[in-house]
Order: C-alpha cells, then sequence, then structure tokens
C-alpha cells in the first residue's frame, strides 16, 4: 500500500521538489508582488468596465457580446485569482495548509482554463460570422448560454481535478517542481490540452486571415467595390494580427515551461522563470479587454458614458437612433457589400 502525506506541511512538499520556501521577504519578492497586484487592480478595473458596458448598452446584447462579456469574467476572475496568489506567496507559502494551498492553484487554473477556452469560443463564432457574411452569428441566447455554462464547467473540473486526487500526496518520486503538490502528469496533460487548443486557435484566425486578404484582392477588381467594405476588412486583418500575436507571447512560454516540468527536464531551469510567465499569462487578461474591446467604437463610447457619467447625466438615449443604427448595421446591406460596425 502506498503512503499518503496527508498530515505533512507546504514546506514538506517544498523540500521534497527542491523548490525554494523562503522565510523572509526578499527585494524581488516585494517587486514581484507588488507589480503583481497593480496588474490584478488594473484588470479587476478594466474587465468590470466591459462587463458593464455590455449590460448596460442593448446593441451588445448579442452572441459576441454575450462572450466577450464572459471572456471579461474569466479575466475578472483571473485577476481575482492573481490577487488571491500575491497575498498568500513569498513567505507566507509555508504558512499554508495543504487545503489553502489546492485553493491558491485551483482558483489559477480555473481561471485561465476558462479564459483560454473563451478565447476559442470567440474565434470559432467570428470564423462563422465572417465565412458567412455577417455581423451577428444566428446563434440563439439559450445556445449562448449553454455554450458559457459549458466552458464554466469545463474550467473547473479542470481547475478542481487536482485536490480531488490528480497530486502527488501519494507519490512524492512525481511531484513536479513548480507546483510541488501537483503531480507532473498533470502538468503535461494541462500543458497539451492548452496548446492544442493554441493549435485550433491559430488554424482557425490563419483561416480567417487567409479569407480575409483573398477577398479584398478579388473585391478590388470590380468597380462597384464599396470603400466601406475594404476599410472594415483591413480592421479585421488588423484585429487578427493583434489578437494571434498577443495571445501567442503571453501564453506559449507558460505552457512551454509546463510542460517541460511535467515531461520532467532536469537540465531546464524551469524554477526561474515561473513567476514571470503566469504574471506574462495574466497580462494576457488585460490586452484581451482591450483588444476586443477598445477597438469598437460604439463600446469606446459606452466606456466614456461610464467614466463620465456625471459629464452625461442629462443625456437620454434616443430609442429611434438607437433602432436605426442596430438596424443599419446588422448584417448585408443592400448593395450587398458587408457592413460591420466593429473591427472584432
Amino acid at each position: 500500500m502506498r503512503h499518503c502525506f496527508y498530515n505533512e506541511t507546504v514546506g514538506f512538499f517544498y523540500n521534497n521538489s527542491r523548490k525554494e520556501l523562503t522565510t523572509y521577504w526578499r527585494t524581488k519578492d516585494v517587486l514581484l508582488v507588488t507589480l503583481g497586484l497593480t496588474v490584478s487592480v488594473i484588470v479587476l478595473l478594466t474587465n468590470l468596465l466591459v462587463i458593464t458596458a455590455i449590460i448596460i448598452n442593448r446593441r451588445f446584447h448579442y452572441p459576441i457580446y454575450y462572450l466577450l462579456g464572459n471572456l471579461a469574467a474569466a479575466d475578472l476572475f483571473a485577476g481575482v485569482a492573481y490577487m488571491f496568489l500575491m497575498f498568500h506567496t513569498g513567505p507566507r507559502t509555508a504558512e499554508l495548509s495543504l487545503k489553502t494551498w489546492f485553493i491558491r492553484q485551483s482558483l489559477l487554473d480555473t481561471s485561465l482554463t476558462a479564459s483560454v477556452v473563451n478565447l476559442l469560443a470567440i474565434a470559432v463564432e467570428r470564423h462563422q460570422t465572417v465565412f458567412t457574411m455577417q455581423l451577428h452569428s444566428k446563434m440563439s441566447n439559450q445556445r449562448v448560454m449553454i455554450l458559457i455554462f459549458c466552458i464554466w464547467v469545463t474550467a473547473l473540473l479542470l481547475g478542481l481535478i487536482p485536490s480531488y486526487g490528480w497530486h502527488c500526496l501519494c507519490a512524492l518520486d512525481k511531484c513536479s517542481s513548480m507546483a510541488p503538490l501537483y503531480s507532473r502528469s498533470y502538468l503535461t496533460f494541462w500543458a497539451i490540452s492548452n496548446l492544442v487548443i493554441f493549435l485550433i486557435m491559430v488554424v482557425v484566425y490563419t483561416h480567417i486571415f487567409v479569407y480575409v486578404k483573398r477577398k479584398m484582392t478579388r473585391m478590388s477588381k470590380h468597380t462597384s467595390f464599396h470603400p466601406r467594405y475594404k476599410e472594415t476588412m483591413i480592421s479585421l486583418v488588423k484585429t487578427v494580427t493583434i489578437i494571434l500575436s498577443a495571445f501567442v507571447i503571453c501564453w506559449t512560454p507558460g505552457q512551454v515551461v509546463l510542460l517541460l516540468d511535467g515531461l520532467g527536464c532536469k537540465s531546464c531551469n524551469v524554477l526561474a522563470v515561473e513567476k514571470y510567465v503566469l504574471l506574462l499569462a495574466e497580462v494576457n487578461s488585460l490586452i484581451n479587454a482591450i483588444v476586443y474591446s477598445y477597438r469598437d467604437n460604439e463600446m469606446r463610447n459606452t466606456f466614456r458614458r461610464i467614466l463620465c457619467f456625471a459629464c452625461y447625466r442629462n443625456s437620454r438615449y434616443t430609442p429611434t437612433a438607437v433602432k436605426l443604427n442596430t438596424t443599419d448595421r446588422r448584417t448585408l446591406s443592400q448593395n450587398g457589400h458587408f457592413t460591420v460596425d466593429s473591427s472584432i
């Protein structure tokens, strides 16, 4: 029978994995926590702004914006999880119980997984709408809610699995270096799963990019080519490029480091970079809000109304104008050109 170490301290597992566990605050620890808390606060505020904008503006009551709202919620949760980590790291790690340590890690895993799966759902939705020449997909609100529910169930399952058995408390030789209570096999599984999602996203966005470029080339040969269509397509290409670049830069290093640790690479000094790649992944939660929302003119206008509420307290929404603009920008115009109010 295997002997399990449920009554041991966190320090016991850190010593087993040879991961440094400090008893005092070093300068680099203070700087890292300060930077981490700053990023977390900005992530919380920006994503809360996005969620508020989507709730109060009826023009955003479409599937893509519901998914964006859910992405913002996931990133908001990521900010909370990272802030929780910052308050329970450094010398405070040694004071944690095993349960608290697992909670700390599960919050991070759940939030980051939810963010990644949301990004994939948005990529698939954008692929569908671009290729059907529509601004918004025909997905019903019920299906969107089911999709959002499935995203969070998946994230919760992946985040809670280690706490309910996929750990190394009963197999010390299988403990990872970066997460001393996690099994290396779990890290390998989690990293490969995310890398597969990355690959799918790259394929989806590359397909969109190629399609848009070809469409622009074909349409530019016709005298009836509408300038608005070209403007929309160029904006879309720019957005896709930013999305893909930011995502790869922020996430790939962390997943590669996790995979190396999961595979038990002895010559790879993963501990030297673990906190920095995690911070880089957290920064993506901030970039998401900027790329997916701030490039939308209507979203920016809503942000201004929220932030300058005092300036707009005497202003009123004009229902007629809203209805007219929403109808004009929904799908194909009468002359057959694709019109869009967003560069998402």
